[in-house]
C-alpha cells in the first residue's frame, strides 16, 4: 500500500528526516513512536505533499506521490488528521461532515449513516456548532470528517492529545472497528502508548529521523525498551 523509501526532508535547511524507510501494508495499523522532534510529524507532511522531499520517494498502491499536490494525494486516496484538529468551529458537526464528503470521488450529497454508527456522538451533536464540542467530541469530529472522504489510507498526528484517558480509550476502538470492517489502512503518530497497544499492530521507533527499531506492539509492554528510546 504504502512505500516510502529513503526519503530526506527538513525545514529551512536543517535536515529533520535522513534516510527514513518505511512499509505498511493495506488494511494495517502502523504506529510512530518517538520523542518530540525526531522526525514523525515531518513525515506525514511529506506523504500528505505538504512539505516538499530533498531526497527519496514515496509510492501508494505502486504509483509515486512524491512530487504530488496535496489535493492531487488526497483524490488518490489519502486522508490526514494533523495535530490541533482544525475543525471548522464556525460549522456544525453535519457540516464539517459534508464537507468531507466532497472528497469522494463520487461526491455525496448526505453524510453516510455508517459515520454516525461509528461515532454515535456526533449523531447527538450533529446540529450543534463544532466550536462548542468537547476536545474529545473534536477529535472524533476530525477524524469522521477524513473518513467521510472515504479514502484507503488514513494518517493521524497525536490523536489523543489533550483528550482524557476515558475518550482515548474510545477512540480507539471506534477506528478499530473501522479498520476491520472497511480495511482501511492507518499511519499513527502517536505518543500515548495505551493507544498504541490498543490499536496498532506494529510501532516504528524514530530517533533522528531514521527508524531505530520496528517492533511488534507486544513489546511495547518492555518498560526498559520504552525509556531507552522515549526518556528525555
Amino acid at each position: 500500500m504504502l512505500k516510502v523509501e529513503e526519503i530526506s526532508a527538513g525545514y529551512q535547511g536543517s535536515r529533520v528526516l535522513d534516510g527514513f524507510d518505511l512499509r505498511l501494508e493495506a488494511g494495517r495499523v502502523l504506529g510512530l513512536l518517538g520523542r518530540n522532534g525526531m522526525g514523525k510529524t515531518t513525515l506525514l507532511r511529506c506523504i500528505m505533499g505538504l512539505l516538499p522531499l530533498a531526497a527519496g520517494r514515496i509510492a501508494l498502491a505502486g504509483r509515486q506521490i512524491s512530487g504530488c499536490h496535496p489535493y492531487e494525494i488526497a483524490q488518490r486516496g489519502v486522508a490526514f488528521v494533523p495535530q490541533g484538529r482544525e475543525i471548522f468551529g464556525e460549522l456544525t458537526v453535519e457540516e464539517n461532515l459534508r464537507l468531507g464528503c466532497l472528497g469522494r470521488r463520487q461526491p455525496l450529497r448526505e453524510v453516510p449513516a455508517s459515520l454516525f454508527a461509528h461515532f454515535p456522538i456526533l449523531a447527538e451533536r450533529k446540529q450543534q456548532r463544532a466550536g462548542s464540542l468537547s476536545g474529545g467530541e473534536q477529535q472524533q469530529l476530525a477524524i469522521a470528517r477524513a473518513l467521510a472522504g472515504a479514502p484507503r489510507l488514513l494518517l493521524l498526528d497525536e490523536p489523543s492529545e489533550g483528550i482524557q484517558p476515558s475518550i482515548v480509550l474510545e477512540i480507539a476502538q471506534r477506528l478499530k472497528a473501522v479498520v476491520r470492517e472497511s480495511g482501511l489502512t492507518v499511519l499513527l503518530v502517536e505518543q500515548n502508548v495505551t493507544l498504541l497497544r490498543r490499536l496498532a499492530e506494529q510501532v516504528l521507533i524514530v530517533e533522528k529521523g531514521r527508524v531505530a527499531a520496528d517492533l511488534p506492539v507486544a513489546d511495547l509492554d518492555d518498560e526498559e525498551l520504552l525509556r531507552r528510546h522515549l526518556a528525555v
